[in-house]
């Protein structure tokens, strides 16, 4: 029996009827939740209004005005392009897969879909953003004619490339690698904006004649404004100054790029509707063997320590928590150089980072902490089970501060101070084991396994959240009170900073062995409330 087909009207109207259903469902999930979005959605047009308020008193006060406008709209054009890379699993209404299933079109379900996606705060901030680039530049009627038409198309066009984008890599962003792939992109995404950051200030802090000198950014602006979403916000300028062919030029190039991304999102939708997914078709091809770990430990450590490698490469939560800490040591790192005030000690925060890699250890591992529980009978499971965990937390650990000590001290040149501040940076790595194993014991919290990558905790558990951040970043400082001051004495008395390479993994080494020792008693005692915290949804 055929399914019967809607007709194209009614799956269009269904369809933002869905979105607008999804926002107000998720603004009822609790009253937190609605105030953040309405207050995110309220300062962030009020933001863009500042913005685009500014852009429009640039114009014929400052040279160059109106390329500011379209660096703002390549900047905006590259967001829009690269959003669904790294959010794609947190916006329910972009997985097109969601809709295999049902007996759709390919282009009602294409109508349906870009005027579901012009719907919510992220396009009405970028229309804002849109015109105040256009102000920037325009004179005249004729500008403000061109206007009109420029930057709605614009703003449809920003959409449809970044649906188009979410709909041509669905199948790889839904994945496991794609979800690799966000947490890699992101990161790379956060030393991009950063380098951007230090180039604009850079560019705009130079004046010329008591006003900021916008003039060198007129050779990016002038290659930046005919690509075809630019273009067409840029049309108000051209045509202000007279060159309307020119101006008819641009709003084509943008209405031709909008026909190819409209036809590249109805091709993959077409693809997604009538293509089964590879992964259900696949076999199984065996159970991967465990040979290449001969260096792990005999016994139930380095069980523990194989599985929970493991578990930090597969599972995305924990593969982000590893390189969220390496990307804000190296963007520190980054902007220390830049700005000149870089020192070989930042590599404490290496140390520091990595080793709070402790904390949680068992609210990751969810429902599946019942197996852990079921085997941990006397104090030495308990031991065994830490200090397996522990291993591998050290085992990237250690060669990645090692790593990053060498090229910061060869950007920096401070040869003479590097063996005490790789001594400083295990003895805080040693401290981050211990603080991490005890605040896992008595202060673990729920992580969901769902696929939104902004949720960190269950509802209700901010406050163990924060104690685990910020009460964990206290109690190494307090730990690592000892070497830090004999660093400081060495420092400032002229004293040797060298016997700190032998001091500081052998402190580290000690209080790591120490507290694990003591949350290895306390996690036999708690492991019933352990357990209730990890299977809490």
């Amino acid at each position: 029996m055929t399914a019967a087909v809607p007709d194209g009207r009614t799956v269009v109207r269904a369809l933002v009827a869905l979105k607008l259903r999804l926002l107000r469902n998720g603004l009822k999930r609790s009253p937190g939740r609605a105030a953040v979005f309405v207050i995110g959605a309220v300062l962030g047009l009020l933001f863009a209004g500042g913005i685009a308020f500014g852009l429009a008193m640039l114009n014929g006060r400052f040279a160059g005005s109106g390329d500011a406008g379209v660096m703002l709209l390549g900047v905006l054009t590259l967001g829009w392009a690269a959003i669904p890379l790294f959010l794609f699993s947190s916006d329910e209404s972009a997985d097109p897969t969601r809709l295999t299933m049902l007996p759709l079109r390919p282009g009602p379900l294409l109508r349906g879909s870009l005027l579901a996606s012009l719907v919510g705060p992220g396009p009405l901030v970028s229309l804002v953003l849109a015109t105040g680039a256009a102000l920037s530049g325009a004179a005249g009627g004729a500008s403000a004619a061109f206007a009109v038409i420029g930057v709605p198309l614009a703003v449809v066009c920003l959409v449809a490339l970044s649906r188009a984008v979410a709909a041509g890599n669905a199948r790889m962003l839904s994945s496991r690698r794609g979800k690799d792939f966000a947490i890699f992109g992101g990161l790379l995404f956060a030393l991009l904006i950063q380098a951007a950051n230090v180039g604009s200030q850079s560019i705009f802090g130079r004046h010329h004649g008591g006003q900021p000198d916008l003039g060198p950014i007129k050779p990016i602006a002038s290659v930046v404004r005919w690509i075809p979403p630019v273009g067409a916000v840029d049309a108000a300028r051209t045509a202000g100054e007279g060159h309307y062919g020119l101006a008819l030029l641009q709003l084509a190039t943008a209405g031709a790029l909008l026909a190819v991304l409209l036809r590249w999102w109805r091709r993959s939708l077409q693809e997604l509707m009538v293509t089964a997914d590879s992964s259900t078709l696949e076999v199984a091809r065996g159970v991967q063997s465990s040979r290449g770990w001969g260096f792990l430990p005999a016994g139930r450590a380095g069980a523990v320590m194989q599985r929970h490698l493991r578990y930090a490469w597969r599972e995305p939560r924990a593969k982000a928590a590893v390189f969220t800490s390496i990307g804000m040591t190296l963007v520190i790192c980054v902007l220390s150089v830049v700005q000149g005030w870089s020192s070989v000690y930042l590599l404490a925060m290496t140390g520091m980072f990595l080793g709070l890699q402790m904390l949680n250890l068992f609210g990751m591992d969810g429902s599946a902490f019942w197996m852990v529980a079921a085997t941990l009978l006397t104090p030495a499971d308990a031991r065994d089970e830490l200090r397996g965990r522990a291993y591998a937390v050290l085992s990237y650990a250690v060669p990645v501060t090692l790593v990053l000590g060498l090229v910061l001290t060869v950007v920096t040149g401070d040869w003479a101070h590097l063996p005490s501040a790789f001594g400083l940076a295990l003895g805080l790595l040693g401290c981050g084991v211990a603080v991490g194993a005890m605040l896992s014991v008595l202060a673990p919290y729920t992580m969901p396994a769902d696929s939104n990558p902004m949720r960190n905790a269950a509802p209700g558990q901010s406050g163990l959240v924060l104690l685990n951040q910020f009460g964990s970043m206290f109690g190494v400082a307090l730990l690592a009170l000892p070497i830090g001051g004999y660093l400081l004495w060495a420092l400032t008395g002229d004293g040797p900073t060298w016997p700190l390479l032998l001091l500081g993994p052998l402190y580290g080494a000690l209080v790591a062995y120490a507290g694990i020792r003591l949350a290895a008693v306390r996690l036999l005692e708690r492991t019933p409330e352990i357990l209730a915290k990890a299977i809490e949804r």
